[in-house]
């Protein structure tokens, strides 16, 4: 009995270690041209990440057209991981960037996000499902403002780690024709809108030159609130991930918000961001942000930025 047992371990070894050593049980996932040899994901989860540093540096020494000395990096990082089985999905998407410039012995923000977007479907008929939602954003690091301040002042503290932060759950209708392409409707969207530093809170006096004023509204946030609730409202939100070529990727995200009571305030935003691979370990990245919103501002605020830098990307999702 025992020589019996014996048998069937060594068995199960040797049946594992050959297992182990078949070029069966591994598969290729493409990093643009490079290949990457993975071994088999059984968990129904496909993954991607792409993530870029850039550094941009200019100095002068006696240069009779002018200048002045600067350096700037900046990182992004998106990654994204999507569960699949069944009629059940689970999509999750991450987009962060941060990024200084120092020009002239100063130091400044040059780019800043933090968004984490997570949804659970379910499929009730071909390309369409029912899902839940949250999606959530902030900065990572203090921004400032230096124009229209007081006479004396360099700056002026105008955002923080989650001040604000917005939180924003969602339940309804989703259309995916394909793992690149999704668009969310949903009817029930309650938001949080969170303020954690007082000290960001401002007035404009005349002139529009920005006055410190804790007992001052802020991105929505009423004087001596940390949160801001808006229970109904509506949400659409479409999201495209694509291989534009065999060396281009975009990311492409829009937002609407529109509060039942305001109506007449509907918030928008559009993410964009485009990848180029230039050779192995080098890229070009263009990425776009506009957003209106008038708690944060009476009008259409912009942020773009171009870089070329370091770049790295695996993905194991499978072609349809």
């Amino acid at each position: 009995m025992k020589r019996n047992v014996a048998v069937a371990i060594l068995a199960t070894g040797f049946a594992y270690a050959a297992y182990a050593q078949d070029p069966a049980t591994t598969q290729v996932t493409t990093n643009f041209k490079d290949t990457v040899s993975v071994k088999p994901d059984t968990t129904y989860w496909q993954k991607s990440v792409t993530g870029g540093i850039n550094f941009n540096q200019a100095s002068f020494s006696n240069w009779t057209g002018g200048g002045v000395n600067s350096v700037a990096i900046g990182g992004i990082l998106a990654g994204r991981a999507l569960y699949e089985k069944g009629k059940t999905s689970w999509d999750n998407t991450a987009d962060l960037q941060l990024g200084f410039i120092t020009q002239g012995g100063r130091t400044r923000k040059a780019a800043d996000q933090l968004i984490l977007i997570s949804v659970v479907g379910h499929k009730i008929a071909p390309h369409w499902d029912l899902f839940a939602s949250g999606t959530f954003n902030t900065f990572f690091a203090p921004g400032y403002r230096y124009d229209k301040l007081p006479a004396g002042a360099e700056d002026f503290k105008v955002s923080n780690f989650f001040s604000p932060a917005q939180l924003t759950l969602a339940w309804g209708v989703a259309y995916k024709p394909s793992d690149e392409f999704s668009l969310r409707i949903s009817p029930f969207a309650p938001r949080f809108t969170f303020l954690a530093d007082d000290a960001v809170r401002f007035r404009e006096g005349t002139g529009g030159i920005i006055i410190p004023d804790k007992g001052a509204k802020a991105y929505g946030v009423e004087a001596g609130k940390s949160v801001r609730s808006e229970w109904l409202a509506l949400q659409l939100q479409a999201a495209l991930n694509k291989k534009l070529g065999e060396n281009v990727s975009l990311t492409a995200r829009y937002q609407l918000y529109a509060n039942y009571e305001t109506l007449d305030a509907i918030d928008h935003r559009v993410d964009i961001l485009l990848t180029a691979k230039l050779n192995r370990y080098l890229s070009t990245t263009l990425g776009l942000i506009a957003l209106y919103d008038k708690d944060f501002y009476d009008g259409l605020q912009l942020q773009q930025s171009l870089g070329i830098g370091l770049i790295y990307n695996a993905s194991t999702f499978r072609k349809k």
